[in-house]
This record gives structure tokens, C-alpha cells and sequence, in this order.
């Protein structure tokens, strides 16, 4: 019982440790808005994500998980852009943080 309950506390301590992180970067590092087109994955079990490429050179393709009941963001009306939010850490990809859409020059978050 005891082994038991030190690999829980140690599970916890792994994943809450991820998460300060994250939000510590969210708080320090800088953040921009870019521009990105979906790009449906096409599986059968792809899940509640979109699949996201920016639109710039070298960078690569995100995974924003959306919840269950959310709309599609990437099927947009003409006239509209998607753009998406990221964290710029100093090494590694890009982390995104929300989407938005961009209609008439007014870029408006998804809530």
C-alpha cells in the first residue's frame, strides 16, 4: 500500500511539475499570433484536435485539442483567416495557446 501510494505522489508531483512549467513559459516567454491553415488528418479516431500548420516557413504542424461539444474551427466562412496564439520557447516547437478568427482586418479569439 505504501509503494503504492509513493508512485502516486511521485505521478502527481511529474505532472504538476509540467504544469507550473508550462505556465510559468506562458507567463515569461513571448507570444505572437500567426497565421495557419487546418489540415484535417483524415483518421476515423482522430479525436477532438485540429491539426494545425503555420504559415511560415520551418515551422511545423500543431495539434489544438478542442473540447467535445466546441465547434469546428477550421471550417470557416469566406472571407475569413485562422490564426492561432503560440508560446516562442527559446529551443523546440512553437505551443499553442488559443485560436482566432481573422475577418476585415479585426482579429477576434475563439472563446
Amino acid at each position: 500500500m505504501r509503494k503504492g501510494i509513493a508512485v502516486a505522489i511521485i505521478h502527481c508531483a511529474i505532472v504538476l511539475s509540467l504544469a507550473g512549467k508550462y505556465a510559468y513559459d506562458r507567463q515569461t516567454l513571448p507570444r505572437e499570433w500567426v497565421k495557419c491553415l487546418p489540415v484535417d488528418p483524415n483518421l476515423f479516431i482522430r479525436g477532438r484536435y485540429v491539426s494545425l500548420r503555420l504559415d511560415r516557413p520551418g515551422r511545423p504542424l500543431l495539434a489544438y485539442f478542442i473540447p467535445e461539444h466546441a465547434p469546428d474551427p477550421s471550417r470557416l466562412k469566406p472571407g475569413q483567416e485562422l490564426w492561432v496564439e503560440v508560446t516562442l520557447p527559446p529551443k523546440g516547437d512553437p505551443r499553442p495557446i488559443r485560436l482566432g478568427i481573422k475577418q476585415n482586418g479585426a482579429l477576434t479569439p475563439i472563446p
